[in-house]
């Protein structure tokens, strides 16, 4: 599985540093900020998979730094990342202003590193899971768009032809200016139905072209499951992940 990067942002250094050896441990790449201005630059230079903060930091704290990322539209590239918030407030008030912000999981400290792990597991879980969903919409969409464009291809072609056997029936055929009439209509009604076959053909191509594409990133629920499970087999087998 893809090694995932965690960037911390505490501004206390003993967090940082247990962070660091702890995920590293474990398989991490790990980031570190001791506060929001210092995280910010790292967010836009390293667009981590996932963001542990601290709330109450000097210059820019946790609550306004995932604000600006969840709601600020300068910062919308990054919207998706999910965050987890430490805090050593347990009011219900601030884990709903947390929650409401956009953040995926709230925990009190002091923190059980193990605890803090499973819900790191479980937010990368869920966003992978995301991303599927929005893949299998996002062709869905490309599927219903192909459809729609058959639908007004048909529509476009059955009216001409309609048209083109009624005049075939009611024209003099002994008349050469409407045979003439007759034969212009045929051709131009041929080359606007190329014009559009052409059309459709260039949007079925590249339709096919960006469905392939999603196809190939998409990956089933077993198949993510069973990547997530192998990942944290091989870190327990190989003793990194703490008992």
């Amino acid at each position: 599985m893809e090694k995932k990067t965690i960037l911390i942002i505490d501004d206390e250094q003993i967090n940082l540093d247990f962070f660091d050896v702890m995920l590293t441990r474990l398989g991490f790449e790990v980031l570190m900020a001791a506060d929001g201005e210092e995280g910010l630059e790292m967010i836009r230079a390293q667009a981590p998979d996932l963001i542990i903060l601290d709330n109450i930091m000097p210059r820019l704290t946790g609550w306004e730094l995932t604000k600006m990322l969840k709601k600020d539209d300068a910062y919308s590239a990054y919207r998706d990342i999910p965050i987890i918030m430490f805090s050593a407030m347990d009011a219900v008030k601030d884990k709903i202003e947390g929650f409401e912000l956009g953040i995926d999981d709230y925990i009190i400290k002091p923190f059980n590193f193990s605890e803090v792990l499973a819900r790191i597991r479980a937010v990368l879980r869920n966003h992978e899971l995301s991303k599927q969903v929005v893949l299998r919409e996002r062709r869905l969409a490309l599927t219903d768009s192909l459809n729609k464009s058959l639908m007004y291809f048909t529509q476009h072609l059955k009216m001409p032809v309609m048209n083109l056997l009624e005049t075939a029936q009611s024209m003099d055929r002994n008349d050469p200016k409407a045979v003439d009439a007759f034969v212009a209509q045929v051709r131009n009604e041929a080359e606007q139905t190329l014009a559009a076959l052409a059309g459709l053909e260039d949007e079925v191509t590249k339709l096919e072209e960006s469905e392939g594409q999603f196809r190939d990133a998409e990956l089933s629920l077993n198949e993510l499951e069973d990547r997530f499970r192998e990942h944290f087999r091989e870190l327990h087998e190989n003793g990194r992940e703490p008992v």
